[in-house]
């Protein structure tokens, strides 16, 4: 962890210069797709990183991540090719009407960036303990998310523009990578320096979707059971 950080060890909540700047980097992170700079990433803010992703919960404390740092030009042209092969095909289950602002999207920034990370779940690190995965196996995949999510948040705290491409086959990556069987692929991420962070997410700004009203999705007791209006009209004031 980084040497100035501060450990907090009693149950106590931050203060608030502390605070702002932690809702600060969960409410301006953005899935980033362009207005990436050259500039390289040194290796001790990437370590930050890392390091901040590796101290996700993990069920179990499994840990079951690994990060693959690929820098080499021609590996992300590789990776690039997938991309396009995979956009394709999706194209073609989109509704008619919005395939050509689908199209019109820009959805990765594979070669823009100076380094890619692939972020990985190791499902048989784990094997010999079930704790926690005994009726849910697949707490292992969703450990490996937190640690996206991890870095994520250090990497807007750092400046540092994270774009995650879900476009892209599964098992042709595992190819390219040489990502062995019992190894699944969780995040491909392009990371870089950004010249600016959009005020809302591309998607929005080009009206593929509108953020949900998060009163609308809180519940009472059960699914779809009503209540909470105290709560709702907090939540409806709420940024």
């Amino acid at each position: 962890m980084p040497a100035d950080f501060i450990q907090h060890s009693k149950a106590a909540p931050f203060g608030t210069t502390e605070r702002a700047a932690v809702y600060e980097a969960i409410f301006t992170r953005r899935d980033v797709r362009s207005n990436f700079l050259p500039d390289p990433i040194s290796d001790e803010v990437l370590a930050r990183l890392l390091s901040a992703a590796h101290h996700a919960p993990s069920v179990g404390y499994m840990q079951p991540w690994n990060f693959i740092v690929i820098r080499d030009d021609e590996r992300r042209r590789e990776v690039r090719d997938l991309f396009v092969a995979a956009r394709q095909s999706e194209s073609e289950a989109i509704e008619p009407d919005r395939r050509d602002l689908y199209r019109r999207l820009k959805l990765e920034g594979i070669c823009e960036t100076p380094l890619n990370l692939c972020i990985t779940c190791d499902r048989s690190r784990s094997a010999d303990s079930p704790l926690g995965r005994f009726h849910n196996p697949q707490m292992d995949l969703f450990s490996t998310v937190c640690a996206v999510q991890n870095f994520w948040l250090a990497a807007r705290a750092e400046g540092i523009g994270v774009g995650w491409v879900s476009i892209l086959e599964t098992e042709a990556l595992k190819q390219l990578l040489h990502i062995p069987d019992h190894v699944v692929p969780i995040a491909y991420l392009c990371v870089g320096h950004v010249s600016q962070f959009a005020p809302k997410p591309d998607l929005e700004n080009a009206q593929w979707g509108s953020r949900l009203p998060l009163a609308d999705l809180i519940m009472s007791e059960v699914f779809s059971g009503s209540g909470e209006k105290a709560l709702k009209a907090a939540a409806a004031s709420s940024r």
